[in-house]
């Protein structure tokens, strides 16, 4: 397949049959992105003069500011997030492995934000429900009447020992996860190694992540890296999880066991990232039962493990007991989204201490859900409707193929196109991938889906 500047260029006729085939369906993308069952009905606006503060000027943060300024006439909307410039985090492993030029995963956050809402630019330092207050890093004291908490989650590489993310790119350290920065940094150790091969390592954490399917993508695509540059024969390519399994939804990580053992892939199970020495190219993986075991390598993908932030952590908004609680994730009902303790909070994004839901997928579907349910309590009732844990991945199996598994919080398979088998790997999932899913998510992001 023809590259031309850092895109895979499509064969026309199959690319032009491809678009007609998704249109025919009534755009597949937004469908792929999370619309399994039926819409959330707009409604007409309600008057109020609610305070709603929105923490977070992510994906579900804006989604909810836009979706609110048309449901709500006079309500009082405040964004509070330092970040000018908005990424389109889907995007971060199509520039880590070669196919997008960084600058696609780069806008502006000024341009999606609705009219008529205050942006204070800092972020939330601590939050107050007791008294239905933020206090942000400068010092500044917001009220509200509602509170919408978006503010994604940590990564912790303070965890990983010798980590420095500054380093990434250099000396084959990899990992996606940071920003744009990073997965160019990334795409450029990638390319290194291919170059020579050697033997790689790709890492797995043991707690709740974004993007579950980010850590296998990057490991099917550096193989097929590999396999171009002709120096897989003189590779090996090894995943260490730190789980019993390399993803939580068990068919599709049969499937994806089955096409590594294929492939040549090797995976080991219970072996935590413990340390890591960038300048000696030496990590130290710890089992369950403390045993060491430090691994040369010439190319290594470090997931970090991800936590709630400090000030969501900290606050009386997290979870305080149950296996969200060692996270410090924001203690919602899984079905409304809804605050369990605090009925004027909600949550969305990767923030919420559910099951299952870190993917812009999950986002799309939950966006008008939370505004539905927000609206509601505010108009004097209770939350309407309820969120089943949609979440969408499309797995990048090599280039020019991809998985599109979509799935919800029990684990079961919730397809929504009927031309893409979830567990087979196609070139229609390639594309809704690379070509369609960010218009899409603009569209998420300015509440129009």
């Amino acid at each position: 397949m023809k590259r031309i500047a850092g895109q895979t260029a499509l064969p026309p006729r199959a690319a032009d049959a491809a678009r007609r085939r998704l249109l025919q369906l009534g755009a597949g993308a937004p469908l792929a992105l999370g619309a399994s069952g039926a819409a959330t009905p707009a409604r007409a606006s309600i008057r109020t003069n609610a305070r709603i503060v929105i923490a977070g000027s992510g994906l579900g943060g804006i989604a909810v500011a836009n979706r609110l300024s048309r449901m709500l006439d006079g309500a009082r909307i405040t964004i509070v997030d330092r970040k000018e410039e908005h990424n389109y985090q889907p995007g971060y492993t199509l520039v880590a492995t070669g196919v997008w030029p960084v600058d696609k995963v780069r806008d502006r956050n000024a341009e999606f934000q609705p009219a008529g809402v205050t942006w204070v630019r800092d972020m939330v330092a601590a939050f107050d429900p007791a008294a239905n207050a933020v206090v942000t890093a400068g010092g500044q004291r917001i009220d509200y009447d509602f509170l919408v908490v978006a503010t994604g989650l940590h990564l912790d590489y303070a965890q990983i020992p010798g980590m420095d993310v500054a380093a990434i790119g250099s000396n084959g350290l990899a990992s996606v996860y940071p920003g744009p920065q990073a997965a160019q940094a990334t795409w450029a150790a990638m390319q290194s190694f291919a170059q020579k091969g050697g033997n790689a390592i790709m890492t797995l954490p043991a707690t709740p992540l974004k993007c579950a399917g980010a850590p296998l993508k990057m490991t099917f695509m550096l193989r097929d890296r590999l396999r171009q540059a002709g120096t897989l024969d003189k590779s090996k390519v090894r995943f260490q999880s730190a789980l019993g399994a390399v993803f939580g939804v068990k068919v599709v990580n049969d499937n994806v066991l089955a096409r590594w053992k294929d492939l040549g892939v090797g995976v080991e199970f219970s072996r935590r990232l413990a340390a890591i020495d960038i300048g000696a190219r030496r990590a130290t993986f710890v089992s369950p039962e403390g045993e060491k075991e430090e691994l040369p390598y010439d190319f290594i993908h470090v997931v970090p493990p991800m936590r709630a932030p400090d000030a969501v952590k900290n606050s009386e908004l997290s979870w305080k007991e149950g296996p969200f609680a060692a996270g410090g994730w924001l203690e919602v009902d899984k079905a409304t989204l809804q605050h369990r303790r605090f009925p004027n909070v909600f949550g969305i994004g990767d923030i919420n201490g559910t099951p299952r839901g870190k993917t812009a997928a999950t986002v799309k579907k939950s966006a008008p859900i939370v505004a539905a349910n927000l609206v509601s309590v505010i108009a004097g009732g209770k939350p309407e409707v309820s969120f089943d844990g949609y979440t969408s991945c499309p797995l990048l199996t090599r280039e020019g193929s991809a998985m599109l598994i979509e799935f919800d919080y029990d684990g079961k398979l919730t397809p929504s196109l009927p031309m893409i088998e979830p567990l087979q790997d196609s070139f229609f999932a390639w594309l809704l991938k690379v070509r369609m899913l960010k218009p899409a998510y603009l569209a998420v992001l300015k509440g129009r889906v």
